[in-house]
C-alpha cells in the first residue's frame, strides 16, 4: 500500500509488483493488457495504450488526483491547444487513476534544437493565448483544494523561503540577499485565477504537420494545479520553457495580453520572486541548469532568467 512516500518510492519503479494491479485495472476498464506500455518518465506510473493513456496515482498523493480530475473536465475544449481528455476516472485498490486521451507530438524539449526562428516565435505566441485562456476559466469545484488562502500561502513561502533554499544546498551571497531582494519587490495578487504552476518544456507537446512548422499540440500534468495570482504562473515559463531567451519570454507575455511598456526590470523582479517562492523552488538547482547572470546579484539574476530583450 503506497500511503507513505517512502512506500511508495519503493514500488513505483518496481514493474513487477505493481503490474498485477495494472492488469486487474486493465480488465475493468476493457483496455488491451498486451499492447500496454509503460513510459520511462514522469513521477507516477503511466501507460500507453493504443491512442489512450492510463495514469496511475498511488494513495499517498490521492489530494493530487482528485485536482487533476477537476482540472482535467475544467479545461477540456477550453484552450487553443489540446489537453487530455478524460474518459474515466476513479479508484482501485486504493489508487487513484485517470483513462485520458493520448495527446498527438514530441515533448517540447527533445524538438526544441530543431526550430527555426518562426517556429519558436509561433510556439511562443500560442503559447501566450493558451495561458491567457486558461487563466480566464471559471474556477473548478474542487473539495478541499490547496492552497484554500492564497495570501496565507504567500506568507507561509516567504517566512521558510531561505531555510528552504539552504536545506536544498544554497548558500554564500545569494541566500545573503534573499530576505532584502523578497521585502524590496512588491507581489501582485489580484483575483486568483486556475494556475497550471508548472508548465514547462516536458509538459509541452508539439508536432510539425506536413512540415509546416512547429506548433503546440499539447498541455497536459495538471495535478499541481491552484488557485492563485496570475503571474505565479510564468515562474515555471521563465525558468522551464524559455530559460533565459529573452525574445521567446516577450513574446509569450505579449500573447498573453501584457503591453509592452511593462515589461521591463520591475517585471522580471516579480517573476523571480515568485519563483523564490513557488512550491518546489530550488535556486542551487536551478543556478547549475540556467544561463549565469552578468553578476552574482539577484537584481542581476532576475534579469538574465526573466528579461525579455
Amino acid at each position: 500500500m503506497a500511503d507513505t512516500e517512502e512506500r511508495f518510492e519503493a514500488v513505483r519503479a518496481d514493474e513487477a509488483a505493481l503490474r498485477p494491479g495494472v492488469d486487474r485495472l486493465c480488465r475493468q476498464l476493457g483496455l488491451d493488457r498486451a499492447g500496454l506500455s509503460r513510459f520511462a518518465q514522469g513521477s507516477v506510473p503511466v501507460y500507453a495504450a493504443g491512442d489512450l493513456v492510463l495514469k496511475l496515482v498511488p494513495p499517498v498523493h490521492l489530494a493530487e488526483w482528485r485536482v487533476e480530475v477537476g482540472v482535467l473536465n475544467a479545461v477540456s475544449g477550453s484552450l487553443p491547444i489540446p489537453t487530455p481528455r478524460l474518459h474515466a476516472e476513479g479508484q482501485r485498490d486504493g489508487w487513484g487513476y485517470l483513462l485520458m486521451t493520448r495527446l498527438s507530438g514530441v515533448p517540447l524539449d527533445v524538438a526544441w534544437g530543431e526550430f527555426a526562428a518562426a517556429d519558436r516565435n509561433r510556439i511562443a505566441t500560442q503559447l501566450g493565448e493558451a495561458v491567457a485562456a486558461l487563466h480566464r476559466l471559471p474556477d473548478p469545484m474542487i473539495e478541499n483544494w490547496w492552497p484554500e488562502d492564497w495570501p496565507a500561502f504567500v506568507a507561509e513561502q516567504r517566512a521558510r523561503c531561505a531555510r528552504e533554499q539552504f536545506g536544498a544546498g544554497l548558500g554564500g551571497t545569494w541566500l545573503e540577499q534573499m530576505s532584502d531582494f523578497l521585502d524590496s519587490v512588491p507581489l501582485h495578487h489580484g483575483a486568483p485565477v486556475l494556475l497550471h504552476t508548472e508548465i514547462m518544456r516536458q509538459h509541452l507537446l508539439v508536432t510539425d504537420v506536413g512540415g509546416q512548422g512547429w506548433r503546440l499540440s499539447g498541455l497536459f500534468d495538471f495535478e499541481p494545479a491552484m488557485l492563485g495570482a496570475r503571474e505565479y504562473e510564468f515562474a515555471a515559463v521563465g525558468l522551464f520553457v524559455s530559460q533565459g531567451d529573452g525574445p521567446f519570454l516577450r513574446r509569450v507575455l505579449t500573447a498573453y495580453g501584457y503591453p509592452i511598456g511593462e515589461l521591463g526590470h520591475d517585471l522580471s523582479r516579480r517573476l523571480l520572486a515568485w519563483a523564490l517562492l513557488h512550491r518546489y523552488s530550488n535556486l542551487a538547482s536551478w543556478l547549475r541548469r540556467l544561463p549565469p547572470p552578468d553578476e552574482p546579484t539577484l537584481d542581476a539574476l532576475a534579469d538574465r532568467w526573466f528579461g525579455t530583450k
